[in-house]
């Protein structure tokens, strides 16, 4: 059978424990995505394999150890760890010590959060867990990366989104696994119908070779015993896949009625409780408790994206100039205008509609390098007449 499986497995070691890890990466083309939100969310994800239409791929986004619940981002660069000069000389002793610090407090957020990942009752909420645990092991470097910080708050944003307004996870998963069994119910039916022609070019086959008058008479005579053998196997053949048929429909019948009771009954969608707690918001706000990096809604991961993108935006330190500048101007902008702060998304749209039409014509030589501050600028033009509009009174 050809796997279909959307993942390739890999072993990485961690960095602060030795505990050798395997994680999922995500095949590329294992889904696809169809349209973008104008801070570049998906709007609509689908996976090749129906199994996992319950699964935002930002699940597979991070990486977090089985043991000691360190987490990254899941890139080349941290499965290659151990030849990252760079990593190991000025951010992996500080980050061992001060993770290991808290990893043996039983009340602290590594502890209780690391606890409470559960990729397959809970894979979406589980990726909002393991995107915090990424900041927070983040925000113990000494040379932290603002513009990583910024990215993570944001896909935790992208994640409750998803949450919100897709169905319920278990439904959505219950339906692609129904899918499954219909696709493999459909490919014995094919095959059903493939060995029935094939009996019957078969049939065909043996009277083309007993008619043939080629065939001396004294050996016809001893064909002919052989032929009324082949009759009554091949009859024996047709009445047992006639059964096999009537199976087939019983089959049928049965994966339609028990889609019906599964997808239509009333109890698939009452468990709705995280953990202990009774949602995942409330969850998250008993976390807030033990850290303020706690995010508990879109808006709230909104807010901390920008505030590290500015951060990261002024120091320039993690920002290229050209199409990454104008990028991150542009998300602070847009981000800004979605948690109602006008005036500062009028500011960075104003900035960013300058230095992308700047450099658009600095590079107008040379369109490969503008395709990306094009689409940027035209963005930045539309949201901002939303924002504009938004600002005035009504």
């Amino acid at each position: 059978m050809v796997n279909d499986s959307p993942f390739i497995l890999t072993k990485i070691e961690c960095p602060i424990c030795k505990t050798v890890n395997e994680f999922e990466v995500l095949k590329v083309g294992s889904y696809t995505e169809e349209g973008r939100d104008s801070d570049f969310c998906p709007q609509s994800i689908k996976w090749r394999s129906p199994r996992y239409q319950a699964y935002n791929p930002l699940v597979f986004f991070t990486a977090a150890c089985s043991n000691c619940y360190y987490t990254r981002e899941l890139t080349n660069q941290f499965k290659d760890w151990k030849n990252d000069n760079n990593f190991r000389t000025y951010r992996l002793k500080t980050i061992k010590q001060k993770h290991l610090e808290q990893f043996s407090n039983p009340d602290s957020i590594i502890n209780q959060m690391g606890k409470a990942l559960n990729q397959n009752r809970y894979p979406n909420e589980t990726a909002i867990l393991k995107l915090h645990l990424a900041v927070f092991d983040e925000l113990l470097s000494d040379y932290r990366s603002d513009l990583d910080l910024g990215r993570f708050y944001l896909r935790i944003a992208w994640v409750f989104r998803g949450m919100e307004k897709g169905e319920d996870p278990n439904k959505s998963l219950l339906n692609g696994l129904v899918l499954e069994l219909e696709n493999r119910y459909g490919a014995i039916k094919t095959a059903a119908v493939n060995i029935s022609s094939e009996i019957d070019a078969f049939s065909g086959q043996l009277q083309n070779h007993f008619d043939s008058k080629q065939v001396p008479a004294e050996i016809k005579s001893e064909m002919y015993t052989y032929h009324e053998r082949y009759d009554r196997e091949i009859t024996a053949l047709k009445n047992s896949l006639k059964n096999g048929e009537d199976i087939l429909n019983n089959l049928r019948q049965l994966i339609d009625e028990y889609k019906s009771t599964i997808l239509g009954g009333s109890g698939v969608n009452e468990v709705n409780g995280f953990g202990n707690e009774n949602s995942l918001t409330d969850y998250l706000h008993a976390m807030k408790l033990r850290w303020d990096g706690v995010v508990a809604n879109e808006r709230e991961a909104l807010e901390k994206a920008v505030y590290y993108y500015k951060q990261a935006f002024a120091n320039g330190r993690d920002i290229l100039p050209g199409n990454q500048q104008i990028q991150a101007s542009y998300l602070i902008a847009e981000l800004s205008r979605r948690i109602g702060d006008y005036d500062e998304a009028k500011q960075y749209f104003t900035s960013t509609i300058k230095t992308g039409q700047e450099f658009i014509y600095q590079n107008r030589h040379d369109q490969s390098r503008t395709v990306l501050a094009r689409k940027i600028l035209e963005l930045a033009i539309e949201q901002g007449r939303a924002n504009l509009k938004a600002s005035k009174p009504a």
